[in-house]
This record gives C-alpha cells, sequence and structure tokens, in this order.
C-alpha cells in the first residue's frame, strides 16, 4: 500500500466536485493548473476569479517535504510553533550533507560520522512531531519522493527548489522557504501570488540521441532564467504522452532553473505505469477513476492559445540534442553548433570529467541509456578519455541498476559510484586539484552550473546535458565531438561511430531493494526528547526575531551593491557551509561572500563606513549590527534566484540588515525575506540603482505609512551633502506586512497560538 493513501483518496473523492464548482466559477475549461489550485483553495471558492499574477491566495497542500540541509533550519522554527505533531503528512530526506570524494561506501561512512550530531536531531525531531525520515543513503529526496510520495492532482510545498521534480507525476509541487513549510505543517493556510500560466505544446515524437532533458534545456534557452517567474508551465500534446514518467520529472527539475513556479504534465499511461512499477497500483487505480479531472478539458489543448497567457511548441521530430552552459543553464547550445560555439567562445575544449545522475536525471531509463553508450565504448574498443561518475538517485534506482549490471558496466569504463546523494550537483565534490583553480571543462546532467557551483573552482567552464550525451563526451574528452555525426577512433586504429542510445523506461524485472533507508516516525512522539547542545557548532536553537518599532528607518549605511547576478548561492553559498545550516551564527559567516562589489568588481570587500577601511562582507555587516547601525544590501536583476534556502534571507536579518533593494527578485527570494519580517523592495525607476554612492546612507521617509500597493520614499544622503529622494515599489499585501510588523511571519504564528 502507498504512504498515505487516505489522504490520496481524500483528495480525490472530492476533485470533480471542485472541479465542477471551478468550471461554473470560471464559465469556460480549465487547464490542468486551475484544476490543482482551485481544488487546493484553504478557503471557499471565491465569488470572483483570481487574477493571474496578482491576486494572492491562500492554498492547503497535500504535503510537505524536506531535505537535510534546509530541514534543520524549518524544524528549528517549526519547534517554536507549538504544535504537537505536523498537520498534514511530511517527510525529512537526509542527502545534502554527503560529500563525494573516493566512492558511495566510504563517502556514506564518514558522513554519517561527520553528521552524527545533525542526523540524530533531524531523527528525533522527526519521530516527536510524526515525520517520516529517511536516513542517509536512503536517495536524493526529489528521487525519493517520485518513487514514494508524488500523486496526479495532488499539492506539495518542499524546502527545496528542485520540488518542482514531483510535477512528472502531475502534481503541483513548489519549491519554499522554511518559514512556509512551517506554515504548512502548522495547519494554517500557505500564501502565493495565483500564477500565470504557460503552455508548452510538444508534438511528435523523441527520437536518436535526444531525450526529454533536451526539451528543457531547449525550453531554458526560449525563456531564459527569469522568463518563467511567476508562472507555471504545463506540458501538454502527443509528445508529452509519448515521454515516460521519470523523463517528465526531468523537465519539471529544471523548471526551476527559467524560474517557474512550478511544472506539471496530465495525468497519462506513463505515469500509471511508473506508479504500479512502484507498488503504488492502489495509486494509479484511484487515479483512474478520476482521471479526467487530472488534465486539462479537451477545448484546452484544442485551443491552447484561449487559455494560457503564453504558448510555446517544439517539435520533438526535429528537436536536437542540447548543450547549455557555460556558467548559466539557459545558454542553450544545439550539439551541432557545440565546437564551433566552444571555438569561439574560448571554452576549454578537453573534457575532464562526465558526470551523471542528480535529482535531475538519475531515473532507470536515464542510466540504462547512458549504460548504453558505456558498453559500446568497451564494445567497439574505445578508450574513454574523461573521468567519469555516477550518482544514483536513490537505493532503489542503485540496487536495480547494480542487479541488472549496469553498475559492472561502468566499472569497465573506470566509473566511479558515489552514494545515493545530492554531491557535485550541490558543490559536495571534494575534486581533486579543485583548489588550483586551473580553467577547465566538465560535463553533467544536474540542474546548475552556476560558477563555482560544482567544485568550487570559478575557472570550471560546466555544461549541461542529457546522461547519454554526458556519457558520449566523457568517451570522446572534447567538446568537438558530435555523437551524431563524428566518429572516433578505437585502440585498433579504427574508425567507429557510436549508435543511438537505447533503455527501458522501467526495469523488466521490477525494482528491487534491501533497504529503502526510511524510518517511520513513533506513534507517540509526546516523549521524545529533542536536544541542542548550547556549545554546538553544528545546530542553534531560535530566538525569535524582533518585532517593528514603528518607526522610520533612519541612517541606514549600504553593506554592499552587488552588481549582475546574485544567485542565493552567492548570498549563502553551499558546499563545506552546508555543515553550519542549522546553526544561523556560524552559517552568518558565509553572508553575500560570493557577491560582486559594484564598486571595485570584488567578492566579499566592501567599505565599512564606520572607519572607512575595507573587509568583508560579514564583519562588515557585524561592525554596524554591534554599533546599532542599520543597513541596506542593493541588488540586480532577478536577486536570489537558484536554491529555496531561506539562510540567504535569515543570514542578513540576523546580521541587522533591514532591507533589499533591487531591480527584480527571484519569487522565492522575496517571500523568504517577508516571511523573516525584511524589506524586499524594487526600484520604481531601475536607473536609479545607478545613484546610490559606496559612501550614501539612507533613510526611509515614509515607512511608518507602510501599506499595500503604495510605494515608499528613500532619501539618500551622498558625501557631499547633496540629497535626492528615490522611489521603491514593493509587493506586501496586508497580511505580509503583519509579518514585517510582527518580526517574521512566524512571530505571528506563535501570537495568534497564545
Amino acid at each position: 500500500m502507498a504512504f498515505d493513501i487516505d489522504m490520496i483518496r481524500g483528495v480525490y473523492a472530492h476533485l470533480a466536485q471542485k472541479v465542477d464548482n471551478t468550471r461554473a466559477l470560471l464559465g469556460r475549461p480549465l487547464t490542468l493548473t486551475e484544476k490543482i489550485l482551485y481544488a487546493h483553495l484553504a478557503g471557499e471558492l471565491p465569488t470572483n476569479a483570481f487574477d493571474r499574477g496578482k491576486s494572492y491566495v491562500d492554498f492547503k497542500p497535500d504535503r510537505v517535504a524536506m531535505q537535510d540541509a534546509t530541514a534543520q533550519m524549518a524544524l528549528l522554527q517549526f519547534m517554536q510553533a507549538g504544535k504537537a505533531t505536523a498537520a498534514v503528512p511530511s517527510t525529512v530526506h537526509a542527502d545534502h550533507l554527503i560529500q563525494a570524494k573516493t566512492g558511495a561506501a566510504n563517502d556514506l561512512t564518514i558522513a554519517k560520522d561527520t553528521n552524527k550530531e545533525v542526523y540524530d536531531f533531524l531523527s528525533s525531531v522527526c519521530n516527536k512531531y510524526g515525520i517520516g525520515f529517511w536516513k542517509p543513503g536512503a536517495g536524493i529526496i526529489h528521487q525519493v519522493v517520485l518513487e514514494n510520495y508524488a500523486f496526479p492532482g495532488g499539492m506539495m510545498i518542499g524546502t527545496d527548489s528542485h520540488t518542482v521534480n514531483a510535477g512528472g507525476l502531475g502534481m503541483i509541487a513548489i519549491g519554499v522557504g522554511g518559514a512556509d513549510a512551517v506554515d504548512v505543517m502548522a495547519g494554517m493556510p500557505w500564501e502565493l501570488k495565483f500564477p500565470k500560466l504557460i503552455g508548452v505544446k510538444l508534438n511528435g515524437k523523441l527520437n536518436g540521441w535526444t531525450s526529454p532533458k533536451d526539451i528543457i534545456l531547449k525550453v531554458a534557452g526560449i525563456l531564459t532564467v527569469k522568463g518563467g517567474t511567476g508562472a507555471v508551465v504545463e506540458y501538454f500534446g502527443e509528445g508529452a504522452t509519448s515521454i515516460s514518467c521519470t523523463g517528465k520529472g526531468t523537465i519539471c527539475n529544471m523548471g526551476a532553473e527559467i524560474g517557474a513556479t512550478t511544472s506539471t504534465f496530465g495525468y497519462d499511461e506513463s505515469m500509471e505505469r511508473y506508479l504500479r512499477a512502484t507498488n503504488r497500483a492502489d495509486v494509479a487505480d484511484a487515479a483512474n477513476a478520476v482521471k479526467q479531472h487530472l488534465t486539462a478539458d479537451p477545448e484546452v489543448y484544442a485551443n491552447p492559445e484561449k487559455f494560457f497567457d503564453q504558448v510555446i511548441e517544439i517539435d520533438l521530430n526535429k528537436l536536437e540534442p542540447h548543450l547549455n552552459g557555460p556558467f548559466s543553464p539557459d545558454l542553450a547550445t544545439p550539439i551541432s553548433k557545440v565546437a564551433d560555439e566552444a571555438r569561439k567562445n574560448g571554452w576549454p575544449l578537453k573534457v575532464d570529467v562526465g558526470l551523471i545522475g542528480s535529482c535531475t536525471n538519475s531515473s532507470y531509463e536515464d542510466i540504462a541509456r547512458a549504460a548504453s553508450i558505456a558498453k559500446q565504448a568497451v564494445d567497439k574498443k574505445l578508450t574513454v578519455k574523461g573521468e567519469f561518475s555516477i550518482t544514483p538517485g536513490s537505493e532503489l534506482v542503485r540496487y536495480t541498476i547494480d542487479r541488472d549490471g549496469f553498475i559492472n558496466i561502468f566499472d569497465k569504463i573506470g566509473g566511479k559510484v558515489f552514494a545515493n546523494a545530492c554531491g557535485p550537483c550541490i558543490g559536495m565534490w571534494a575534486r581533486m586539484g579543485a583548489e588550483k583553480q586551473e580553467k577547465n571543462t566538465i560535463v553533467h546532467s544536474f540542474n546548475r552550473n552556476f560558477a563555482k557551483r560544482a567544485d568550487g573552482n570559478p575557472n570550471t567552464f560546466a555544461f549541461v546535458a542529457s546522461p547519454e550525451v554526458v556519457t558520449a563526451l566523457a568517451i570522446a574528452g572534447t567538446l568537438e565531438f558530435n555523437p551524431l555525426t563524428d566518429s572516433l577512433v578505437n585502440a585498433d586504429g579504427q574508425k567507429v561511430m557510436l549508435d543511438a542510445p537505447a533503455g527501458d523506461e522501467l526495469p523488466t524485472k521490477g525494482f528491487a531493494v534491501e533497504d529503502n533507508g526510511y524510518q517511520a516516525p513513533a506513534a507517540d512522539g509526546s516523549a521524545v526528547n529533542v536536544a541542542v547542545s548550547p556549545v554546538s557548532d553544528r545546530l542553534q536553537l531560535l530566538e525569535p526575531f524582533q518585532p517593528w518599532n514603528g518607526k522610520n528607518i533612519a541612517g541606514a549605511k549600504l553593506l554592499i551593491k552587488a552588481q549582475g547576478k546574485c544567485t542565493t548561492d552567492h548570498i549563502s553559498m553551499a558546499g563545506p557551509w552546508l555543515k553550519y545550516r542549522g546553526h544561523l551564527d556560524n552559517i552568518s559567516n558565509n553572508m553575500l561572500i560570493g557577491a560582486v562589489n559594484a564598486f571595485n568588481g570584488e567578492t566579499n570587500k566592501v567599505k565599512n563606513q564606520l572607519d572607512g577601511q575595507y573587509g568583508e562582507v560579514p564583519a562588515v555587516q557585524r561592525a554596524y549590527k554591534a554599533a546599532g547601525v542599520p543597513s541596506i544590501v542593493v541588488g540586480d536583476h532577478n536577486y536570489g534566484e537558484g536554491s529555496s534556502r531561506e539562510h540567504a534571507a535569515m543570514e542578513p536579518r540576523h546580521l541587522g540588515v533591514k532591507a533589499v533593494l533591487v531591480k527584480s527578485f527571484a519569487r522565492i527570494h522575496e517571500t523568504n525575506l517577508k516571511k523573516q519580517g525584511m524589506l524586499a523592495l524594487t526600484f520604481a525607476n531601475e536607473a536609479d540603482y545607478d545613484k546610490i554612492m559606496e559612501d550614501d546612507t539612507l533613510n526611509f521617509l515614509d515607512l511608518d505609512q507602510f501599506a499595500p500597493g503604495k510605494a515608499l520614499a528613500i532619501e539618500l544622503v551622498h558625501t557631499n551633502g547633496n540629497k535626492e529622494v528615490i522611489m521603491v515599489n514593493h509587493t506586501y499585501n496586508l497580511q505580509q506586512i503583519e509579518w514585517f510588523k510582527a518580526g517574521s511571519a512566524l512571530n505571528l504564528i506563535k501570537l495568534q497560538n497564545h
């Protein structure tokens, strides 16, 4: 029986009536996205349709998922909420803290020892509050969720931006910060601005070397890293139904890279096959009974322009494999043009390492297709030029691919199998020689390729491709190789070509596993003690943030004016800093150390206006905090793109930053700032970014009149004595202003509980 089957059946029991009522309200056929969203309203159906991109709406998600790095802070916050158990089914997955170095067995042993304090904390908190715990080695959160919890038509939030992976099973699954998860686990409504809708029609069918990965690489090239912001992407068409369930998951997973709220597909036979293969026939049967409500109404897909805000069409018959990068996942290049682009742009041609797996591409089908390429290298006597590694997505997949001989094939080409964890994808990769910062190229099947993300080396040019293309490029050892047209010379001096990849969608012998790594919570956790040592450098109980004093912020100093791309990796790096995710003060020492200072082009070097000296960003901010001086951070476009990590909002809040003023925000980060009682503001006139000088003092003139839809005025005081006033916008509604006044959303929850 599937996990939480009664909850799933309960969702389906009311689905038909809710869809019918929504259709009557809107007076037209419905997209799948609208069916799921309106079916998960926290309150009654409104009298008028919500305004896409404008209306703030309260939802009631079905479940919550958390990974170990973000779960620490989320659960530390939940412990303050005063609840006995989580109000909805919730899980924690220990996948982020395992460093990839020598191989799965040794790396996992070291991680269990190194992170014992954190794992014990997570295990005990889960036990106490009725939360399922997936132990280290069980797998990556998104793969495990797809295998065990995702269900068509459901709504889930998760404390990781790639929660959207579950759209492959027809969910609306959204990445959030930990404070949002606390809301839902505490039984509170969860707020989201009603999204716009982007429809992607897939015509034709994938063939040859082309895979589902290439669909989202193509879409990323079209929409860019912010083109999906505030929107749900709904895929449909004959091409959509021809793709496997896990292939759909890959596409939805990388929807995070275009800024999309989430992505999804209508329920079809591929999802049913996957549900049955993963021992969830009961979910498949329940979904089949309401399947007409688990996809859009037929009229929508027949005339998508009438129902979506934007429609994109892709002909899969003509789609070419892509390689996206370097340094941004939306820089899309068809494989036939990669060699020319590499030479033109000075990308290192030699491929040093190929890495496959991760939450994005570690399904049985992915591994099988990559293994078919590796087997050809063995059979055709090819010498593999690059290093090669495999990161299985779950113990279920790892055990099954081992049984079916794929790991043995990879071993024959020198492949190294890392633990079932995030590893290199999130910077948990102890790569030999990375500290030399030499210019080099790697190719991987992960989702992100920001500078320094995988190995900490700013000169590593990382490119994203499908597992099968990554395998081929690792074999060839050069970006100049196009597996569709080029041959390689084997050990006998013969020219040979690689055949197109092949692999089963699902294992013909079925999935198998000895220990999936799941720990069920105690039936009654009231007696469970959650201990946090006061001298721990890994865990720290939270102190509530102070409420707003009701006054204008005056005398604020500029901490940093960040220039260009400033992702959550720049604001709060992962990699070695992951170990401090449960200790707010310690991890705050990485605050904005990756952001580029617009005044000197350097990272982690800003002017301290108290003494005129330059110092590291966290140190300067701590000096301001100690002196009781407020400060402000200024940023560029799409500030905070990337991971859902709320530490990027909690760190400046903890260290005394009062406001973040930028040209535009990524969705999750803007929400995280609001939840933590910060001011998240945008320039009314983007050119005003240039008016802010390094030594400026900033005064808020009318914050005491903070109200929805009302711009705020900030006075800039320059060192030459000149003053000028700029206007800034915000998107706060009445509820969010109450978060600000209370000091944080969590403070407000506690006030409402007492």
